[in-house]
């Protein structure tokens, strides 16, 4: 079936949750209200159901192939990656300096979701360069932002992390690529990197890799990585695309999903040294990594949404068409569509409200994103900053988890059908299964949530989204609707449960504390109780109003 953008649940989203109106208060947001949102999403709405959506299935039969060191992308996904480069959606949501639009990111997400939902495979590679971008933002010197941002901008040029080696995945102690400086101030690269993806392709002249590498006399462990930008092609005295670096592609993977996306083994200075150029201060370079890595974590949450609605809608068209049974109710002595059935109706529902739920979370952590970067108020930009932090694992560890759940759901939906390649529902739940893979497993989420989101500020941003979720709980139970105080049992045993762990906020040693984290990484499931009980319908929790304003509540007081 055809992708429909949920244009109107995103919208919805952007005015009540995410508190838009707010955001384009936020100096450099002035233009960015509901009246662009809306324009802007129609537009990516699109471009995603008339262009990029039709090539996802092609993608799965087609995947990108590997021959003599070239990858070719799958038919129509080059021409497909030209509209999108063209429209300039690449910039969407970066500074107007370097050639983007200067958008919020709460509006960047909307779209990031309507991208990833229409062809995963295709949107991973904007979904890179988005974080290569971030990182050179943030770290990078004058010169390397001017060379290397404004085509990346532009979608001339893609981005790529590199990170992962055959002894190092999460651990990235264990990295051995090395990395040799040069009487120009330039290094020598050497050392193989997997699991790069679009690491090659044939989309765009230039790939921007940046790499995780060692310089002799480095600390051991991670203290002692440095990274460094190296591009395919040598850039030239008029910063174009010059020699062809000494970086190679030796290998594509053969994947489970995401199949279209050229996943890559590369290999760099087999013939002398990959020419690098140090990002920031030697030996810093997982501190800049982790900004790119905290993007494309967000990101990922994001696709995890993203797979469940495309899922969603697939099962759903699929339940008003197929006939079978009659209904239990006697309503119809013939065969009715499976929609009306019970269980598939149960089904249905849960995937919309995981789906549903887990889109107005990430919409609030992107709005806290923005103030985070952009509140005139330093007290407020850090407020703001330390929710969507506290979010950031929870919107990747949860929303993908969720979406392995909903895809498979609509693979039952479809039944003996489900089973079957051609129907569809399969691909979904293939290409859903590495979200909680890359970008950091759920376990790592979890540990990250709990260590260094919670107990880092010794729960102070926990305690007052709790504080705000039992002020919800107050208006829930005034209301006296039946669907209310439902709602509000779920949140209050949500918050209590939650707040029987404060033992691990203590101010113990660390050897003490870490004795809860085990007890404390259910704490991410808090969502499982209540964001799908359609609590998008009543007056959220969701501080964004009063963090964007700077206001803290009293439960952000320092601790005594």
């Amino acid at each position: 079936m055809s992708y429909s953008a949920p244009v109107k649940d995103l919208m919805f989203n952007l005015q009540h949750l995410a508190g838009l109106e707010q955001v384009a208060r936020l100096p450099g947001f002035e233009d960015a209200g509901l009246e662009t949102a809306q324009a802007v999403l129609e537009e990516c709405a699109r471009l995603n159901q008339e262009v990029i959506a039709p090539l996802n299935w092609e993608g799965d039969k087609y995947p990108s192939s590997y021959h003599d060191g070239k990858v070719s992308t799958t038919p129509g996904f080059k021409q497909a990656f030209n509209q999108f480069a063209e429209g300039g959606w690449q910039g969407l949501q970066h500074p107007v300096q370097f050639g983007g639009q200067g958008l919020p990111k709460s509006i960047g997400a909307a779209c990031v979701e309507m991208f990833n939902s229409a062809n995963l495979s295709f949107a991973l590679c904007p979904l890179l360069t988005d974080g290569a971008i971030e990182a050179l933002l943030t770290a990078g010197t004058e010169e390397q932002k001017q060379l290397y941002l404004p085509p990346m901008i532009a979608g001339e040029w893609t981005g790529t992390m590199c990170l992962t080696e055959p002894q190092a995945g999460s651990d990235l102690a264990l990295v051995r690529s090395r990395a040799e400086p040069q009487a120009d101030g330039s290094y020598k690269v050497f050392g193989t990197k997997i699991f790069i993806t679009y690491g090659e392709h044939d989309y765009t002249p230039n790939i921007v890799h940046l790499v995780l590498a060692r310089i002799p006399g480095a600390p051991e462990g991670v203290k002692g990585i440095s990274l460094f930008i190296v591009p395919k092609f040598v850039l030239d005295a008029e910063g174009k695309p010059g020699a062809r670096n000494d970086v190679r592609c030796v290998s594509i993977e053969h994947k489970l999903g995401i199949k279209a996306s050229p996943t890559a083994v590369l290999q760099f200075g087999d013939h002398g040294g990959a020419e690098g150029y140090l990002v920031g201060q030697a030996n810093r370079g997982l501190e800049y990594m982790f900004i790119m890595m905290n993007a494309a974590r967000f990101a990922v949450g994001l696709q995890g949404i993203a797979v469940a609605e495309r899922a969603y809608q697939k099962a759903v068209a699929f339940a008003r068409e197929r006939l079978q049974s009659r209904p239990v109710d006697g309503s119809s002595a013939q065969a009715a569509p499976i929609i009306v059935h019970p269980d598939v109706k149960r089904m249905l529902l849960t995937m919309r409200a995981y789906t549903e739920g887990c889109r107005a979370m990430a919409s609030v952590a992107a709005a806290a994103y923005d103030g985070a970067h952009h509140h005139p108020d330093d007290a407020a930009r850090a407020q703001n900053a330390s929710f969507y932090e506290f979010l950031v694992p929870l919107v990747k560890g949860y929303s993908t988890e969720m979406s392995i759940e909903v895809a498979s759901l609509g693979v039952q939906v479809h039944g003996g059908m489900g089973f079957v390649e051609e129907t569809g529902a399969a691909q979904y739940y293939r290409d859903a299964r590495i979200l909680t893979i890359y970008e950091g497993t759920t376990a790592i989420q979890a540990n990250d949530f709990v260590g260094r989101k919670t107990l880092r500020d010794g729960g102070r941003t926990a305690r007052a989204v709790a504080a705000q979720i039992e002020a919800t709980e107050a208006e829930l139970q005034a209301s006296g609707s039946a669907h209310a105080l439902a709602l509000e049992q779920q949140l209050q045993a949500a918050r209590l449960a939650f707040l029987t762990r404060w033992p691990l906020c203590s101010n113990t040693p660390r050897p003490t504390r870490t004795r809860f984290l085990p007890a404390a990484c259910p704490i991410c499931c808090w969502a499982a109780t209540w964001w799908p009980a359609g609590s998008w319908r009543v007056r959220c929790w969701w501080p964004s109003a009063s963090w964007l304003r700077g206001a803290r509540p009293s439960s952000c007081a320092p601790r005594s």
